[in-house]
């Protein structure tokens, strides 16, 4: 995705004649590194309007781009990061792009403790924490239950009886989603290179041999969104937030978690070892977890935020398609991502590039 970096407000200077003198005094400038949707702008309006003296300014991004960004930068030029939690950890050690977290300046008693916990166990180095979860989602299946009722697991997108009727995003959701598939975890294998790298190979022979049952490589939600409601395709891989939009609009459309158990992942708050700005970059943090914020947020981004009860707090809308998805027991089933060792991504990323190669992708 191509950063964009929009300034919503731009930082001004106020004269001001005190004794005959002229001095001029600026607002704080709050730089978030954030994804799409994640800084809405009725909630940047609700956050100055609390802060007059802080301006908020947003690049757009994703987790590739803020680890490239961050490192290019030594971790300057922004004062807040929303990595995924499984992208801190390994990135941390080797360039040392973050600064720990001041916990006691963070509302952490609002947040769900089960992902609290998991993204402080992924993110703690040398006893600090370097990260605290924002908003939660998960990848799976989308299935249109009057076309393909039996969607069930990641292998049923390569099922003969749907050819040219199913899709998938080439990236390395899929990878993982098909390993699971195949009876293996791929987490697990993280500590052996070799091994893993041998897993790959099996995951991509797997993939090249399912080519004709794809009818396109979606790139991103909109195409996909356009795919699933004119028919073309019945079934793909997704992220849950683009099956529940589409619920809303056709209820036979929904989120289908992989037997195996759906990929779930958690978008962190991160302060860049270079901030300039930490005590905006706390306030914004415990702004955007307060109720009606949370509400207006998850409507922007279509995940579920990291508080108590945060699938109570969804839009009206998104309630229903969430619980057309998951039962007590998919949750329980969820695989965190877990944290990625150097050099498994760029394994993943030559395995896609074979991938690609061989159909056309």
């Amino acid at each position: 995705m191509t950063t964009v970096r929009t300034t919503l407000i731009a930082t001004t200077a106020l004269g001001l004649v005190l004794s005959g003198g002229f001095t001029a005094a600026q607002a704080e400038t709050l730089r978030l590194l954030t994804w799409g949707g994640y800084a809405p702008d009725k909630v940047i309006e609700l956050f100055e309007q609390k802060y007059p003296d802080i301006d908020v300014e947003v690049t757009l991004s994703n987790n590739e781009e803020m680890i490239s960004k961050l490192r290019a930068t030594g971790g300057a030029g922004y004062d807040l990061a929303q990595p995924s939690h499984d992208r801190i950890f390994a990135v941390q050690k080797e360039y040392g792009i973050y600064k720990p977290l001041d916990l006691s300046k963070i509302d952490t008693a609002v947040m769900s403790e089960k992902l609290l916990d998991g993204v402080k166990a992924n993110t703690t180095i040398d006893g600090a924490v370097y990260a605290v979860p924002h908003q939660w989602g998960t990848s799976g299946l989308m299935a249109d239950k009057s076309k393909a009722p039996d969607i069930k697991s990641w292998a049923d997108l390569c099922d003969p009886k749907y050819k040219g009727k199913t899709s998938m995003r080439l990236r390395r959701t899929i990878l993982l989603g098909t390993a699971f598939a195949m009876g293996e975890n791929p987490f697990e294998a993280y500590s052996d290179l070799a091994k893993y790298q041998a897993l790959l190979d099996k995951v991509a022979d797997k993939l090249i041999a399912c080519k004709d049952n794809i009818k396109v490589y979606w790139q991103g939600g909109d195409d996909l969104a356009n795919l699933m409601l004119s028919g073309e395709i019945v079934a793909s891989e997704t992220w849950d937030s683009t099956a529940f939009k589409l619920y809303n609009q056709n209820n036979n459309i929904v989120f289908v978690p992989p037997e195996t158990g759906a990929l779930a992942w958690i978008d962190t708050f991160a302060i860049p070892s270079g901030g300039e700005a930490d005590d905006a970059a706390y306030k914004w943090i415990n702004f955007v977890l307060q109720p009606e914020i949370v509400t207006m947020m998850s409507a922007s981004t279509g995940a579920i935020a990291a508080v108590k009860n945060g699938g109570d707090l969804l839009p009206e809308e998104a309630k229903a398609a969430v619980a057309a998805a998951f039962t007590p027991a998919d949750i329980d089933n969820l695989k965190f991502f877990a944290n990625i060792p150097p050099g498994v991504e760029d394994m993943e990323g030559k395995t896609l590039e074979k991938i690609k190669a061989a159909t056309g992708g």
